[in-house]
Parts: C-alpha cells; sequence; structure tokens
C-alpha cells in the first residue's frame, strides 16, 4: 500500500478488525433478508510521514452522496460550532465583502452562525439529502459536490475566494488528501486562514479509542502528519489547539507558507509527539489494549445478561458499529438502540441488526441498563436522559474504561 500523504510505499500494520460492514450503512427493513457487503478494516500507519491510515479505500460515492448523520442532532456540536464561528467573526474582522466556506457542512450547523450576522458563506456537502437540509432549514448556501483541486479551480473562475475555510472532521475522510489540500492553497484567499478540526491521534491512541477506526474515517492525525501534509501544498500551520470534543480533537490554523509567524503551541505539540509519533511499540501496546478492553465490557455484558438484566444501546453511530461488530456483541445480548436524530429511526444497525428507536423508549420501557456508544457526548446524554436515570437505569459507558453510571 501506498501512504495517502507522502507515496512511500511500504505501511505497518498496528490492528487488524477483521471484515466489517460500513458503519453508517443502516438498513431498512425490507433490507433485513439479504446479506451485506463487508470489507477489510485494517489499521496502518506510515514510518516516513507518521500517518495513520487504513488500508482499504471504499468508494466516496457510496459512502456519502447519502448519508445519516446530522450535526444539529447534537447540542454539544451546535455550541462548539457557534463558538470558532464567533471568535472567528471577530478576530477576523469578517463582514458582509467577507466569504466563509466549509469543506463538507453538513446541515449548516456551524455555517448558520456566520449566516444570520451576515457574513456570506458557502456550504460545500456532498451528500444530497444533508445539503437539501441545510438550505431549506438554516438558508445557507451548499454545493453538494465532493471538494478537491478541480472543485476549488472551478469556484475561483466563479469568483470566489474564501477568507475562512472550515474543514471540520473531514479530512480524515478524504482518499486524495494532497487535492484536498491543494484546493484549501487554491480557495484561499492570500491572507486567508484555514481551520481544520480532526480527532487527535494521540488521544485516540491513549484512550483506546479504536471505535473511530471505520471505512469513513481513511486517516487519523498526528500534528506531525498534518505539518508535512499541509507544507506539500504550500500552506504553513502557524496554531494548534487541543480540544476536548470526540474524545480528543486537534484545532489547527493554517495560511500561505511564509505570510504568518508560527506560534509556539505548534513548535512545542511538535516537539512532544516526536517523542513517540514513530515509535513501532507505542502503536503495538494499542493493538493489546483494545483486546483488553474487549474481555472486559463483554465479560461485564454476559454477567448482567446471565443474572437476566436487560440491556439495550444509546446511540446508532459509526464508532458504535465499529465497537459492537468487532466486539462480536448483538442480538443475544442487546435488545434494541435508541438516536435522537430521526433520520436513523426505524432502520437497523449494520451487522447488528438491532432496530433503532426514539429515545423516549428508554423510560417507556425502562431497561435495566444502556450501552453508550455515544459515549463522546456522554456528559450531554446522561443529562438528557435524568429521568431513566432517576428510576434505577443504568448507563454503560465503555471508552476510555468500562464504568457504569
Amino acid at each position: 500500500m501506498v501512504c495517502r500523504s507522502c507515496g512511500q510505499v511500504g505501511l505497518n500494520t498496528v490492528l487488524s478488525l477483521g471484515n466489517t460492514p460500513l458503519a453508517n450503512a443502516l438498513l431498512r427493513e425490507e433490507e433485513l433478508s439479504a446479506s451485506e457487503s463487508k470489507w477489510p478494516l485494517e489499521l496502518c500507519w506510515c514510518p516516513t510521514c507518521s500517518l495513520v491510515q487504513i488500508s482499504e479505500t471504499v468508494s466516496p460515492e457510496v459512502l456519502f452522496r447519502e448519508y445519516a448523520y446530522l450535526s444539529s442532532f447534537s447540542d454539544t456540536m451546535v455550541a462548539h460550532a457557534r463558538t470558532i464561528a464567533d471568535r472567528l467573526r471577530e478576530t477576523r474582522k469578517l463582514g458582509p465583502d467577507s466569504l466563509v466556506v466549509e469543506v463538507a457542512s453538513n446541515d449548516g450547523y456551524l455555517l448558520q452562525w456566520y449566516h444570520k450576522a451576515g457574513v456570506p458563506v458557502l456550504g460545500i456537502e456532498p451528500a444530497r439529502n444533508i445539503a437539501q437540509v441545510a438550505e431549506s432549514e438554516r438558508g445557507v448556501r451548499t454545493i453538494s459536490e465532493f471538494f478537491g483541486r478541480d472543485l476549488a479551480h472551478q469556484l475561483v473562475r466563479d469568483g470566489m475566494r474564501a477568507d475562512v475555510i472550515h474543514a471540520n472532521n473531514v479530512l480524515a475522510h478524504v482518499a486524495d488528501l494532497n487535492g484536498a489540500v491543494a484546493g484549501f492553497a487554491t480557495l484561499l484567499k492570500p491572507d486567508g486562514v484555514v481551520v481544520v478540526e480532526a480527532p487527535y491521534l494521540k488521544d485516540l491512541l491513549d484512550h483506546v479509542e479504536f471505535d473511530t477506526i471505520y471505512h469513513e474515517h481513511l486517516c487519523y492525525f498526528s500534528l506531525t502528519a498534518l505539518t508535512l501534509l499541509f507544507g506539500q501544498q504550500g500552506l504553513e500551520i502557524f496554531d494548534v489547539e487541543r480540544l476536548k470534543i470526540h474524545g480528543g480533537s486537534l484545532r489547527i490554523h493554517a495560511a500561505k507558507a511564509g505570510t504568518t509567524t508560527v506560534k509556539a503551541s505548534v513548535h512545542d505539540l511538535l516537539e512532544e509527539e516526536a517523542t513517540w509519533v514513530r515509535d513501532p511499540e507505542f502503536y503495538q501496546s494499542f493493538g493489546e489494549r483494545v483486546e483488553s478492553l474487549r474481555r472486559e465490557l463483554v465479560g461485564l455484558l454476559n454477567s448482567l445478561k446471565a443474572e437476566g438484566k436487560r440491556i439495550a444501546v444509546y446511540g446508532a453511530s459509526a464508532k458504535g458499529s465499529t465497537l459492537l461488530n468487532y466486539f462480536g456483541i448483538g442480538s443475544d445480548v442487546l435488545e434494541y438502540v435508541v438516536d435522537r436524530s430521526t433520520v436513523k429511526q426505524g432502520r437497523y444497525t449494520p451487522g447488528t441488526r438491532l432496530k433503532i428507536h426514539d429515545p423516549s423508549r428508554l423510560t417507556e420501557d425502562q431497561p435495566d441498563y444502556c450501552l453508550l456508544l455515544t459515549w463522546n457526548f456522554a456528559e450531554e446524554v446522561l443529562a438528557q436522559q435524568e429521568q431513566y436515570r432517576s428510576r434505577g437505569g443504568k448507563f454503560i459507558i465503555p471508552i476510555p474504561s468500562v464504568r457504569v453510571a
């Protein structure tokens, strides 16, 4: 396999999760009688540029043209988006003559805050069903296309250049990494900024967040890998923040190379990463800790089931699909799933084929335990489900270590 960033041949395997269905390929009832397609899910890392990536590439047309995840169903995500939009609008002095572009803009959860403040926006969202929601419900102008060199050049020919380009939780989904980053460089104004958020590799490894590995997530980034990737396309990362969201993320700020001063935050994190980012033993220990977590969680669920306890699931998430399928946890232990997304309700989870209901099912049915697969929003979910918990219901939180709340 050739590295998606630097093009070198010869990647080292970190963890193999077997053959799994696509994590967001939720099933309709009429599809339950058919077999599901499965693809290898193997995590590797490049010793040359340190990029961690999976070996398989599923066509983006299959993965993203119709999508079941709407960011606005998470109060945490909406509030998070508003904070960075307000900050950039003030610090970059954005106004009616500016342009903010978001790549993979989803349902307009972020761009709506600029739009409401009178700043022109453009969303780029390949999922046609979600792009329609952004335009019809939030008034966010949206192009339903995949972003890369070609689209960036077309937008420039149409007279568009961006003051700010957002790319939240999308760069990991892109097979042509250099094409996407080259597109940023093309579309960006000379004094513009690219703001990218991505789950942080160090948090994934430290907190055993193996369930964030699925076919949509082709890459898992360190600042070291991002610095090399952006540098290849004439962009320079000048600031970096570590965020708690999604189990631990990076937010990088990049500009045209040589146009701004690189802050100490970048130098400091690169220096810290140098102690582990190319160490094979660091990655090997991750695989061992995943297996230990599997034994602990499966043992707990089997023990509860043997005691006659009823167990449901909260969150028909992509990460939940990876966890259930790799750990071999299915309908013999779990009864059903609840999720706030109306797009998912009434469908069935891939591989495990558990029916998805509205969260009100928990208080109506009152199972003894609920396995929280959207553990990255644990605080939000536990607060929302106070009634279920006050009646004796308990949540099992599997990551980074198994605990009951």
